[in-house]
């Protein structure tokens, strides 16, 4: 079995928004963390507790469309033993979002009786808006902003600096940038983020994280490689990582001369075809239960 691959990832202007983060959380009154729903733990920046301290915070578990809605629901379940707030949305098409201000009211209520009690009206809630790049953070806004007001592009790194949205007189949000953190202890964290795009291709081997990714959903979810790729009645599942690359390519048809399997066209098109949610619901982290 191939060995998942090595990625570490930390351009110059992720420790800039680390200084934002930090720099900023006293202006804001509580935390929204954006999470991919179909890598929670993975897409979790291990730093942000120990930057954030004791600020309230939310974790919304995004493009929740996307993940195993089974697996959904139990790490919602894992939130609410952690006493964390949570919830599960898709921001793109703001499903489940009508659950976000109530909860961030919930979880402000003393702060906000506190200001009603000194006569504070007119002050709009601040919250500081965080998240791995590509992790919906722009969409989140624009669907809340009921407009284009940040820029959503379906690429790692688009937001650079920090940008305030006033969503009417009660709200305000402060959008940081994506950021990762200088080191994938767990290699299997890295290759999760490639999966899903939040790392950019071009510092991956494609033709390998394509094979790991057959490799997981050969163990996960059968089914689905059965049916997309027609691997009925073959041997796929004892087949090596990268006899089984090539058995999909050949199934889609990518020969080049002599018969052997274009692989590279191959790899592009399985994660393309999983980005594209050809592949149905997937979830590649599990909570600890």
């Amino acid at each position: 079995m191939l060995e998942a691959p090595s990625i570490q990832w930390f351009p110059g202007h992720m420790a800039k928004t680390r200084r934002l983060i930090t720099d900023n959380l006293k202006m804001v009154d509580i935390v929204l963390e954006l999470v991919d729903a179909r890598i929670p733990q993975s897409s979790r920046n291990p730093e942000l507790d120990k930057w954030l301290g004791d600020k309230p915070r939310i974790i919304m578990l995004n493009k929740a469309d996307a993940a195993d809605p089974a697996k959904t629901q139990q790490w919602l379940e894992y939130y609410q033993r952690q006493k964390i707030a949570a919830i599960a949305c898709d921001c793109k098409s703001g499903k489940g979002l009508h659950q976000f201000l109530p909860l961030v009211k919930n979880e402000l209520c003393e702060l906000l009786e506190r200001r009603k009690q000194r006569g504070v009206v007119n002050r709009p809630i601040r919250i500081m808006v965080v998240g791995i790049p590509n992790v919906g953070k722009s969409s989140f806004i624009n669907r809340m902003a009921k407009g284009k007001r940040a820029k959503v592009e379906d690429r790692p790194g688009v937001t650079r600096s920090k940008q305030w949205v006033n969503l009417g007189t009660d709200l305000e949000l402060l959008d940081m940038p994506g950021v990762l953190w200088p080191k994938f202890e767990d290699p299997l964290v890295g290759e999760k983020l490639a999966f899903t795009g939040a790392i950019k291709d071009d510092v991956v081997d494609i033709e390998l994280l394509a094979m790991r990714l057959l490799a997981f959903l050969r163990r996960e979810y059968p089914k689905t490689i059965e049916q997309r790729y027609k691997l009925e009645g073959t041997n796929y599942q004892d087949l090596e990582e990268f006899d089984l690359l090539e058995l999909v390519g050949r199934k889609r048809g990518m020969l080049i001369s002599g018969g052997e399997v274009n692989t590279e066209r191959a790899a592009i098109t399985i994660l393309d075809e999983y980005r594209g949610n050809q592949l149905g619901r997937i979830t590649f982290d599990r909570p600890d239960i």
